[in-house]
């Protein structure tokens, strides 16, 4: 039987950092499992290949949800990373902070310690950024681009309706206070997409108290007398054990941790006597709170080229493709959220409640057989989109047996709220607003299908409904609150209710943050380690 100091459980965008941390301070051993296998692979490297493995089996959970009633009974299809690196290794690449604000909502949900300030200091930390001039500011291992340069040049009359509807036109979406339209940033270096494993678990496997183990199925978390003391997980065709000297820390997301504690003993009790697993420590707030952003996207038929006309065709596809290989610059070099932003619906408003996008592309989605495919319209268009900010539906996720192969149930509860059906007519109007500036009307042919431009609210409100989708930022499952105000965790990280127990990751966000939620998850994992150190060794 193996024995370590630490055993974290997944390998994915907090797993890589609390793994790397752990390791790099006082000495102790470190088992790091993980489901999925070697990111290794092209189209994890090439940033604009997070598109091939929307679908790809073999790096990605696939989850669906439970038919949504308030989405036209709908599945919501959520691609999560079974793959070293998990999600950062298939997703986007957006590095965005969010707003101060958001962590100081964390901090008066219960959590001392916890506000903009402290957010702050991690991201200043563990980011080292990269401007288009080449200047380099920070010395942190994840790598921030800003790949404006690259940026196609339909994107400059977005920027310029932008400041014609009313908003800040700025450099830099992650500096204070986090508000106007701006260039995306994106976690690539030098071309190539760099994910927690690049920026953290690569140096710490240089290390001799770091073990890795890939295609580990975790099963439970092993509690024996009120404390975790190691985890049961399948590997090979056999069922293993190891045993964690100090700790066990899940790290699998808002959808896996969750269900890991679960088949542990640790949820709502009647839930759990429906599997089949004995109650250790009751708690109905394990799987609750799901949030998520639901965006929709606005398409229009473009009067000039877009990207549609390279990456639509074969010979723009080998162009753009011998242009990566030689240099690692153009279209293959980026994500496809190119320009955005975090902006207040009204003046009223008490800070940025939407978040923009703007792609210089149109696609069509479909289906062969069990795939799903994406591809560029076969003319030039663009997109306008947006989500809420901050939505107030939630959902839950449960699992169904004991059986770790079994995918957990997810309820998303989308749009149960009428604040969020506000949220949506008022983002609808801001697109509406934008799409009517001359900047963005000189650059338009026609819309291309529903837009919000003349129609009334209930017309929206209906195409939401029919259209939205996911923007896949699960997060809350394993909410990070007192016990009595609906907690999982407490602000160490500490499962409450269960010694040598911890969660870091999306799950145990208080509340949805108002943008992407991977670098909200990198600093939440960055701050979970220095907490452990401090706990454990009194100074990180």
């Amino acid at each position: 039987m193996d024995t370590f100091d630490f055993i974290v459980v997944g390998a994915g965008s907090a797993g890589c950092v609390v793994a790397e941390r752990l390791t790099a301070g006082q000495g102790g051993t470190v088992l790091l499992l993980e489901a999925g296998g070697t990111d290794r692979r092209f189209w994890i490297r090439t940033p604009i290949g997070y598109g091939k493995t929307f679908d790809d089996p073999r790096v990605n959970w696939k989850y669906r949800s439970e038919p949504d009633p308030q989405t036209g009974a709908r599945q919501a299809y959520y691609p999560r990373g079974k793959v070293l690196g998990g999600s950062s290794s298939i997703n986007a690449m957006v590095w965005c902070r969010g707003l101060p604000a958001d962590y100081d909502d964390w901090g008066q949900a219960g959590n001392p310690g916890w506000n903009a300030a402290s957010a702050w200091a991690a991201f200043a930390a563990l980011e080292r950024r990269k401007a288009d001039s080449g200047a380099i500011s920070g010395s942190g291992p994840l790598w921030v681009e800003s790949r404006a340069g690259d940026h196609h040049p339909i994107t400059r009359h977005f920027m310029a309706g932008a400041q014609q509807a009313g908003f800040a036109v700025i450099d830099d979406l992650n500096a204070d206070p986090c508000e106007g339209v701006a260039p995306y940033v994106i976690n690539t270096r030098g071309g190539r997409r760099w994910s927690s494993a690049d920026a953290f678990l690569r140096p710490a496997l240089r290390r001799a108290n770091l073990v890795l183990r890939t295609g580990a199925l975790i099963d439970r978390v092993i509690i024996e007398q009120g404390r975790a003391t190691g985890v049961r997980y399948a590997r090979g065709g056999q069922w293993l054990e190891a045993r964690a000297r100090r700790e066990v820390i899940v790290c699998a997301g808002a959808i896996g941790s969750p269900a890991i504690l679960m088949r542990s003993g640790i949820g709502p009790a009647d839930m759990l006597r429906d599997a089949g697993i004995a109650v250790r420590v009751a708690n109905a707030a394990v799987g609750a709170n799901l949030q998520d952003h639901l965006g929709l996207d606005y398409h229009y038929k473009a009067n000039r080229p877009t990207l549609n006309q390279q990456l639509g065709t074969r010979a723009g596809q080998v162009a753009a493709g011998i242009r990566y290989l030689l240099n690692r610059t153009g279209p293959l070099s980026l994500s496809m959220n190119q320009i955005g932003g975090l902006v207040r619906s009204t003046p009223q408003a008490a800070r940025p409640d939407i978040q923009l996008y703007f792609n210089p592309i149109s696609y069509s989605r479909g289906t062969a057989g069990k795939k799903q495919l994406t591809r560029p319209d076969p003319w030039a268009g663009f997109i306008i989109g947006f989500n809420a900010c901050r939505p107030t539906s939630q959902g839950h996720v449960a699992i169904c047996a004991s059986d770790p192969q079994t995918p957990p149930r997810i309820v998303p509860n989308y749009l149960t709220t009428l604040r969020d059906h506000a949220d949506v007519i008022a983002a609808a109007r801001v697109i509406e607003r934008l799409a009517r500036t001359p900047a963005v009307r000189a650059i338009t042919l026609a819309p291309n299908g529903f837009t919000p431009e003349g129609a009334d609210d209930a017309a929206i409100l209906d195409d939401f409904r029919a259209r939205s989708g996911t923007v896949h930022h699960l997060c809350g499952t394993c909410r990070m609150a007192p016990v009595d105000r609906g907690g999982v965790v407490d602000a160490q990280l500490r499962v409450h209710g269960v010694a040598g127990l911890r969660v870091i990751d999306a799950s145990i966000f208080p509340n949805i943050t108002s943008a992407n939620t991977h670098a909200p998850t990198v600093m939440t994992a960055w701050r979970g380690a220095e907490i452990i150190l401090t706990s454990l060794y009194g100074a990180s």
